[in-house]
């Protein structure tokens, strides 16, 4: 014997099949709300898209679902929730109610309306994926500013450490430390001080005049008189050639041609003055 189900795929069985399901064909919703001109069939295509969006809002809370498949579901409400409020629309144009200001809002489990960034809100598990944890972390409360006579409030003769006295703590401390950088200061200058004279004698010892010549014995008297002054001073001697008065006025009135020419000759000028003094030995 046949079981049902073969029964049931049988030619004949579907032809009676069709022949019930005649005049019962199914009304599909209209892709823009705009098309529907009818309250009663916006009114029934609002309810189904309701109903969709709370099979979906079912599914998204299984959080073994997988990543993709949560974004997917996610995207399929907030679309669906577009459309919803676009038949909305619709039907106040219609005349009937406004659903967008006494409809019921959209709660989540905790009974709080679900939030959302531009528009676009995150439902079950799409609210714990990676990214979008962060927008639903509360910001830490910003600590609250005094106003400046609050902050005069506190304000007193202990706050300028009139009263650091009073517990008799701190003068016992002070008095001990001054004691101790009294005894540190003298015994830095006393060891500067004898550091200073130490230095004094040693230099005083080992001093010598750079200045005077000795001779052991003189070639004659004259050149003894010449070394010695008028008041019985130390004669002093030059190593180096000293130049004369006239040389001096010499060297100046040749730097100062040298800077005239500098400045108001050309360099070709300078050149050949220069070329002309190699010349001439100068």
């Amino acid at each position: 014997m046949a079981r049902n189900a073969e029964k049931a795929m049988t030619a004949l069985a579907r032809f009676r099949q069709a022949q019930l399901e005649e005049g019962k064909v199914k009304e599909r919703r209209p892709f823009l709300a705009s098309e529907c001109s009818e309250l009663p069939k916006a009114e029934k295509w609002r309810r189904q898209i309701i109903s969709e969006i709370s099979k979906k809002v079912a599914q998204i809370q299984n959080a073994g679902l997988g990543e993709f498949r949560i974004r997917d579901l996610n995207d399929e409400i907030n679309k669906l929730l577009r459309e919803k409020g676009h038949w909305e629309v619709r039907i106040k144009e219609l005349g009937g109610p406004d659903y967008a200001r006494v409809g019921p809002r959209m709660l989540d489990h905790e009974g709080k309306e679900v939030p959302g960034n531009r528009g676009y809100k995150y439902f079950g598990a799409a609210r714990d994926l990676p990214g979008v944890r962060e927008l639903f972390e509360k910001e830490p409360v910003p600590a609250l500013r005094k106003t400046r006579a609050e902050l005069m409030k506190d304000v007193d003769a202990e706050y300028y450490g009139y009263r650091d006295e009073d517990d008799g703590v701190l003068l016992p401390l002070e008095t001990q430390y001054e004691k101790q950088a009294v005894l540190e200061a003298v015994q830095r200058w006393r060891t500067e001080k004898e550091s200073r004279l130490s230095g004094e004698s040693q230099q005083q010892q080992d001093e010598e005049d750079i200045y005077s010549v000795h001779t052991d014995q003189p070639e004659d008297e004259e050149n003894q008189e010449e070394m010695q002054g008028e008041e019985g001073g130390v004669a002093f001697i030059a190593h180096i050639p000293v130049p004369s008065q006239r040389e001096v006025e010499e060297a100046l009135v040749r730097r100062k041609k040298m800077e005239l020419l500098q400045r108001y000759a050309s360099e070709t000028l300078q050149a050949q003055s220069q070329e002309a003094r190699t010349l001439l030995g100068l």
